[in-house]
């Protein structure tokens, strides 16, 4: 009687553990936004990461140098070649890319101990990085890519930020139209016209892909303590 007694009880208390147990605790997911240079993917990822504690941002390593508003291990890693290249050959790199005659990559253990902690995990990358996260890690992959209204506005916006000279402005926008051709391979387009949509939009992308039921790495023993209780 004393061992059915203990059984009932463990099962009891098994239950109620199950209960307390949030059904959406979850594996994070990474979080890619790409576009070509003045579409508004700085300030969108700005505006999520102040807005919402779970997302925090990959850092990149770089070989560019530091622009003067910049901080380092804020908005990049910068290092030089020859430590690049022995990150790409250690293979401790999600991703790497060359722009413009830099190099950029993402740091992998990072990445993973953020997701394992089911935290998202923000990258402003390029096609070139997306396609190998897509190789490397589809299922933790979200990709959307930020399309202008128009190359008039997006000349606009590019000489509004006053960072760049007038022959890199020229170059940026030569780059659009081969990064823009790779709409295509991404999960979902957003068009900025207004940044206040656009973010709204991105948000929307984040909550439903957080609710996918893969994600969801409580939601099995959840749905058996329901059934339990039938």
């Amino acid at each position: 009687m004393k061992r059915a007694a203990r059984k009932r009880s463990a099962k009891r208390g098994a239950k109620r553990r199950a209960r307390r147990t949030s059904p959406f605790a979850r594996r994070g997911l990474m979080f890619v936004l790409s576009s070509p240079s003045g579409a508004g993917k700085t300030t969108l990822s700005r505006m999520l990461l102040n807005s919402d504690p779970s997302v925090e941002l990959s850092i990149s390593v770089t070989t560019r140098p530091r622009r003067p508003s910049e901080i380092r291990g804020r908005h990049y890693h910068f290092i030089d070649d020859a430590r690049f290249e022995a990150m790409v050959a250690r293979s401790e790199l999600l991703e790497w890319a060359e722009v413009f005659g830099y190099r950029y990559g993402t740091p992998k253990k990072a990445v993973q101990r953020a997701l394992a902690a089911g935290r998202d995990v923000l990258f402003d990358i390029d096609w070139q990085g997306t396609q190998q996260l897509r190789e490397k890690a589809r299922a933790d992959l979200v990709s959307v890519f930020l399309l202008p209204p128009s190359i008039a506005e997006l000349k606009r916006r590019l000489k509004s930020r006053a960072q760049d000279s007038e022959a890199t402005i020229r170059r940026r926008l030569t780059e659009a139209k081969e990064e823009m051709s790779h709409w295509p391979e991404y999960d979902y387009i957003v068009i900025n016209r207004d940044i206040d949509r656009a973010y709204t939009e991105l948000r929307a992308i984040l909550a439903a892909e957080r609710l996918k039921r893969e994600r969801q790495t409580k939601l099995s023993a959840f749905v058996r303590s329901l059934q339990d209780d039938l």
